[in-house]
């Protein structure tokens, strides 16, 4: 039976787990905590896919101390073969006694497997335990494997009256510096960062991880349709994944001299790229989480298909006035259950503009 002591090591290994917010994709954030007499004995967490999941670290810590050991882990312990073996036969050899779990893993290679394997043995379990915070830690693992997409994040910088950029296009800078910098944590955790073929040609932009330590770099990608991407766009260095509709060779063999990985997916008029399908294509690809910066279009866009799952707004405290540009253009609403529906999550001040995190309603 759970009780308070179970919550408190649970909360340590969800801190845990978090150590890996910017360095284990495409595989989950995971935490592990073995108690035993009220002590731990050992922890550790998942820091970086092919390397030990966070089971194995904390077994080494405790040695032969694990022996009848309560294991707190905030993903159930994997059961198949993949880079590292399985964590519940690593678990089960240890002589853990009782596992207590956040939740199950949503990988069809495991999906309550660890958890049979280790009742099998005779270990006690117990499973739910913090679910809710575990699962927000792994959103986009849980998107990508629950339905084929990653978790789509769009990010923006506006002023009071919802406006991004003046009728100019001028938009440097509405939100402040601490703002800023803040998005350099979104764009740390994410597997990729996206835009639209108007953004690079407007602001010419790198959509790195900058300021922050981190070991990785997310995928930029850019939809392209007419492969207008400049030779010399500073988004090229390093790579780029771009996706287009545009049949013509030569401009694709260019933009591939220079290193860019460029993806033919056209829509249905052949004139846009296919949103759905960049999503399953960069889930195939081991995307998790995207992070979404881009103007009015490209945002839009997105929003009318039901791709978005949660917005983070950046909200300056000014007004540009209805001449200036919008966050999204989604055309003309005749009824409002055409709406978009939004529910609050969190709101905090972020230097001297708020920090607006909402999820997107989906039918």
């Amino acid at each position: 039976m759970l009780n308070a002591a179970d919550s408190k090591w649970m909360a340590r290994a969800l801190r845990l787990a978090e150590r890996g917010l910017y360095s284990t994709s495409p595989n989950p954030r995971v935490g592990c905590v073995l108690v035993k007499a009220g002590e731990i004995v050992g922890e550790g967490w998942h820091e970086r896919a092919g390397e030990p999941h966070a089971e194995v670290h904390a077994l080494r810590v405790a040695g032969a101390a694990a022996q009848d050991a309560t294991a707190y882990v905030t993903l159930e312990p994997c059961s198949h073969f993949g880079r590292t073996p399985p964590c519940a036969d690593a678990l089960i050899a240890a002589g853990v006694t009782r596992v207590v779990v956040a939740m199950q893993d949503p990988n069809p290679q495991v999906a309550g497997g660890g958890v049979s394997k280790l009742i099998a043995a005779g270990v006690e379990v117990d499973s739910g335990l913090m679910q809710a915070e575990a699962q927000a830690l792994n959103a986009g693992f849980l998107a990508r494997m629950s339905r084929g997409m990653p978790w789509v994040r769009s990010k923006v910088g506006m002023s009071l009256d919802g406006r991004t950029a003046l009728s100019n296009g001028v938009s440097k800078w509405i939100t402040g510096d601490a703002a800023r910098h803040d998005v350099q944590h979104w764009r740390a955790r994410s597997c990729a960062v996206l835009t639209g073929i108007a953004t690079v040609l407007a602001d010419d932009p790198q959509l790195n991880v900058r300021e922050l330590n981190t070991s990785r770099q997310p995928l930029r990608v850019v939809l392209d349709s007419g492969l207008r991407m400049p030779h010399d766009a500073r988004i090229l260095h390093d790579g780029v994944l771009i996706y287009t509709v545009a049949q013509d060779a030569d401009k694709r063999a260019a933009l591939e001299a220079l290193g860019a990985t460029v993806v033919v997916l056209p829509d249905a008029d052949k004139q846009r790229v296919d949103l759905p399908a960049v999503m399953h294509d960069l889930a195939a690809r081991g995307i998790n989480e995207i992070l979404v910066e881009a103007g009015p279009t490209l945002n839009g866009a997105l929003l009318k298909a039901g791709l978005v799952d949660e917005l983070v707004l950046y909200v300056a405290p000014q007004f540009l006035g209805d001449a200036a540009r919008g966050m999204a253009s989604l055309g003309m609403l005749t009824a409002l259950d055409q709406r978009v529906e939004l529910q609050w999550q969190d709101v905090r001040h972020v230097g001297n503009d708020l920090r607006i995190t909402v999820k997107v309603k989906h039918v």
